[in-house]
This record gives structure tokens, sequence and C-alpha cells, in this order.
């Protein structure tokens, strides 16, 4: 869990994906159409991968991708990213 912990708060936002969810690549698109340059962790091809996945369900992203941090905070999955971007809110919460 210290691995998810550790790479979530060096960068400003931070998303956890899988190549082969194609609700992923969804929210990574729509997150760089606001001019952000995510991290992105591949969690499907990372080595260290499964150990990710398990820290992000301890954490209680279920299920554990997409998983989306914003300046060191869980922001949520697809459903809240969303969500946020149909309020608006989202746009802000990168800027």
């Amino acid at each position: 869990m210290d691995m998810a912990m550790e790479l979530r708060t060096t960068n400003s936002v931070v998303i956890f994906t899988k190549n082969s969810c194609c609700i992923s690549h969804s929210i990574k698109t729509l997150i760089r159409s606001f001019g952000a340059n995510p991290t992105i962790y591949e969690l499907d091809t990372h080595p260290n991968g499964k150990q990710m996945e398990k820290a992000l369900k301890n954490l209680g992203c279920q299920p554990s991708v997409p998983a989306v941090f914003i300046g060191k905070e869980l922001v949520g999955g697809a459903n809240e990213i969303m969500s946020l971007n149909l309020r608006g809110k989202l746009k802000q919460l990168l800027g």
C-alpha cells in the first residue's frame, strides 16, 4: 500500500488504469482534454501492478480502476469523474 500512497503524492494528477479497460481510456482522454498531463500507471503491465491494485481496493476503490488522484486526494473512479465533469467542476480541480 505504501507504494500506491507514495506514487499519488509525487504528482498533481495520477491515474491508475488498465490497458484492457475502455472506461479507463475514456477517463484518461477526458482529463487530458483539459490540458492536464497526468501520470498514468497501467496496473496490468506495471511490475508491481497487483500490489498497487490491492492497495487501491484497500483505499476504497471499487472497482480498482480507473482511480484518479488530484492533488494527493482520491477523487474517485469513472462515476465520480464523469459527475464532476457534467457539473463543470472537473476543469476547476485540474486547473
